[in-house]
């Protein structure tokens, strides 16, 4: 018997709504025994947001279960109802077959999780200072001199994508003809610690970065405005982060799917514990659960709503 074919039975034997106080009605939760499992997929951040959404589950009654899973496989596998959620999907990142399952409606896609995700271009805040016009893209050209080294003089150093990662900020130098040097990192280890040596000695610096990020948490940033055209055509706009569902979900556990249409997470919530589990090396499930802890007057009107 396949995933969804026991999802499907197991939908079937659910529990029916019933009658509450005051005439409202108020679903029976949990209304069956059978477990949601939750996909962890490949970086902490989306470990956080799953973890913080099977504890408000588990809290709610519910049975919870994770798997870890592939941006890209974890589409079939949600089609096929062996997952029953991904939170924290990357729409720039799931290949060609996602959006045709979303299409086909084998997949449902049950809102935005809240993040501001976006790569781009980033600077420490204080380089406004130095630079006075930033984030506008005509201010930072022409401070390229002031972001230079003695191996780029009198362009501008950029430090880039580590190799492995793609070359768009040299290509995007190469487009525009401005004057720069994309120098790639080392890895992303390297490219963190030379934030943070930059923004102790307050040195020039301007990074090509990704955010949600842990040391995003730690420092004042600020994020180079490139023309719209060009951040479009390499991909360097805000990206909307979806949570998606087995399309049977809404019928097997109706509460637990619409406390999740409701669920969001912020960034700045997120970064803050990505900073204690990969910079402080504290335990996912001890972060995630305090957070769940502390913040019960956040997440309680989701799970009312819910109910």
């Amino acid at each position: 018997m396949n995933g969804l074919t026991k999802r499907l039975l197991g939908a079937v034997a659910a529990v029916g709504v019933v009658a509450g106080l005051a005439g409202q009605a108020r679903a029976e939760v949990p209304e069956n025994q059978d477990p949601i499992v939750l996909a962890l997929l490949e970086w902490t951040g989306q470990h956080i947001s799953a973890k913080i959404a099977g504890n408000i589950l588990e809290e709610m009654g519910y049975n919870v279960e994770y798997v870890t899973a592939g941006s890209y496989p974890s589409g079939i596998s949600l089609a096929d109802g062996e997952i029953d959620s991904v939170i924290e999907l990357w729409s720039n990142n799931i290949g060609e077959y996602y959006p045709q399952l979303i299409e086909e409606g084998k997949v449902e896609v049950v809102g935005d999780l809240g993040l501001n995700a976006r790569e781009g271009w980033l600077y420490p805040k204080y380089m406004e200072e130095q630079c006075p016009g930033l984030p506008a893209w005509d201010a930072f050209v022409g401070c390229a001199e002031l972001f230079s080294n003695a191996e780029t003089f009198p362009d501008g150093r950029l430090l880039a994508y580590p190799a492995d990662w793609g070359h768009r900020s040299a290509d995007i130098i190469e487009e525009t003809g401005i004057p720069f040097v994309a120098v790639p990192a080392g890895s992303e280890g390297a490219a963190v610690a030379e934030i943070q040596s930059a923004v102790e000695r307050e040195a020039p610096l301007v990074v090509m970065f990704w955010a949600p990020h842990w040391v995003l948490s730690t420092i004042e940033h600020g994020w180079v405005e490139m023309p719209q055209e060009l951040a479009e055509k390499y991909a360097l706009v805000q990206v909307p982060v979806w949570k998606t569902v087995w399309p049977g979900m809404k019928d097997n556990w109706p509460a637990a799917y619409s406390f999740l249409q409701s669920y969001t997470l912020d960034n700045a919530e997120q970064e803050k514990m990505m900073d204690l589990i990969d910079n402080q090396g504290q335990d996912l499930d001890a972060v995630t659960q305090a957070w769940v802890d502390e913040n019960r007057d956040v997440w309680q009107p989701w799970v009312d709503a819910a109910m």
